[in-house]
């Protein structure tokens, strides 16, 4: 039964070494893991359209504040039918039959300061009449210039230039600390696939140990210097070594497609990784820390931007619960003639001028209402903006304070392994000249194992925290300046 199982174990492990090598194998350090993850993961693309997005909402916002030009024509308007008119102190129907063509260019400027507009036109229109009377007449405005402006009411373009500047800097910050996010999960997955391929050395190299020492328990208990329940401990040991092999290789092949998915490789890709030889060394201040962390963090725009649009939601309830009044002016030149020439020849004043009020009478305290619920889910808004900052502080503070000890914890782990690495080696020996018995040797074993996975995830620890806090202050540490970003090569 025991050949069985060595024959069938070792057919398996053979049999993926083998598959293995039929795929050439890319060797990834942390690094290049990183960097492939920023270009090619799925939440990658995700967060470069999400930016995009609101790249092109905030030129969307800038083309408002911009002049616009316009063309519109009507080619052509045929109408036939009976109109009412009024002829010889009476109604009557006549018949129409006409075709009217116009086109007409504008010119549109928004007033950002007033929540205005002042505009130029300039148009020309022809009128043919069909029947017994037909004729054709142009009429042209070759100039009219206006503006319309609101009086006390909502100037929506104010607020815009307070809050449209923050969206796009909020988005771009966000960018970033996605960015530095998925940085701190490829770090997860990468130190996963580390730990996956530690185990199965760990695993191999303790079923050849357990091999070994169980050929020489047979021997001894053959010639009377063991009990037959040492022997019985040490074949058990032996079983669950190869038992931890093929446990360990389903393992690693797991997390093998849990970091391509992550990557967006496809199965074919196979990879094995690079145990990091370096550690970025930096010893953190609280105070630097929140500085940079309250200048670059997307949180605090968006609480900034929030309060803004807290006090625009105010003073929209306030301008639309009281007097609207809107002023429009017109000026220009016109003319009319039965040819193009004539219709530009000596053109007589265009005016217009118009006031339009807006009065609520009785509206049942509708207006009233919709300011006070303005202001009170502005003050919701400044307490839980309050609490958010108090707590954002503490957030900053406790992740300084782990980040400075995880560089103590990696050289405590680090130390651990070795020590637990020589018990090993010495409790080995012992066992070899019969010193100690095999329960003694399978804890050494156990702690060895422990110790040297305790000192990968010392490792991650150390990574993923120095990520996560330039995530937090979307700071180089190592290169001391401010992480940037390519902003305009994102939306090529």
């Amino acid at each position: 039964m025991t050949r069985l199982l060595v024959l069938t174990i070792s057919f398996l492990v053979l049999s993926t070494i083998s598959n293995m090598g039929q795929t050439p194998v890319n060797t990834l350090n942390l690094n290049e893991v990183l960097d492939m993850a920023k270009d090619y993961s799925p939440q990658a693309i995700l967060a470069k359209h999400q930016f995009r997005a609101a790249y092109w909402e905030h030129r969307t916002y800038r083309a408002e504040l911009l002049p616009s030009l316009s063309l519109k024509a009507t080619l052509p308007n045929f109408s036939r039918g009976y109109a009412k008119e009024y002829v010889n102190g009476a109604y009557q129907y006549v018949e129409v039959n006409s075709n009217t063509l116009s086109t007409e260019l504008t010119l549109n400027q928004n007033i950002a300061p007033t929540g205005g507009r002042i505009f130029a036109q300039s148009s020309l229109e022809r009128t043919d009449v069909f029947g017994l009377n037909s004729n054709s007449e142009y009429k042209s405005e070759p100039i009219t210039i206006g503006f319309e402006q609101p009086i006390f009411g909502f100037n929506e373009f104010k607020w815009k230039r307070k809050v449209e500047p923050l969206k796009y800097l909020e988005a771009k910050r966000t960018y970033i600390e996605s960015m530095e996010a998925l940085s701190v999960e490829a770090i997860r997955y990468f130190f996963d696939l580390i730990l996956a391929q530690q185990n199965l050395k760990t695993a191999m190299l303790n079923y050849a140990n357990t091999d070994t020492l169980y050929q020489i328990a047979k021997g001894r208990y053959n010639i009377g210097t063991i009990a037959e329940n040492e022997l019985l401990q040490m074949e058990l040991s032996y079983l669950n070594a190869g038992s931890s092999v093929n446990e360990a290789e389903i393992d690693l092949q797991f997390r093998k497609f849990r970091l391509k998915s992550f990557l967006g490789l496809n199965d074919e890709y196979d990879v094995e990784l690079m145990v990091p030889d370096y550690f970025p060394k930096a010893s953190l201040k609280y105070d630097e820390v929140l500085y940079l962390a309250k200048t670059n963090n997307p949180r605090i725009i968006q609480l900034e931007r929030t309060i803004i649009e807290s006090d625009r939601n105010v003073a929209q309830a306030k301008a639309t619960r009281g007097l609207n009044a809107n002023l429009f002016a017109l000026y220009g030149l016109t003319q009319q003639s039965e040819d193009i020439p004539n219709a530009y020849v000596n053109p007589i004043d265009l005016q217009n001028v118009s006031i339009g009020i807006n009065v609520p009478i009785l509206d049942w305290g509708q207006g009233r209402g919709r300011v006070k619920m303005a202001e009170s889910s502005r003050e919701v808004v400044r307490t839980n903006i309050e609490q958010s900052l108090v707590d954002f502080q503490q957030d900053v503070f406790l992740k300084v304070m782990q980040f400075n000890l995880q560089e103590t914890q990696l050289q405590l782990a680090a130390k651990a392994d070795t020590i637990a690495q020589s018990r090993y080696h010495v409790t080995k020996e012992r066992f070899l000249i019969g010193r100690i018995d095999v329960l003694e040797l399978n804890i050494a074993q156990t702690e060895r194992d422990n110790a040297r996975n305790r000192y990968i995830a010392a490792m991650r620890n150390y990574w993923q925290f120095y990520y996560d806090m330039r995530r937090l202050t979307q700071y180089d540490f190592i290169d001391s300046k401010p992480i940037d970003v390519d902003f305009e090569l994102l939306v090529k």
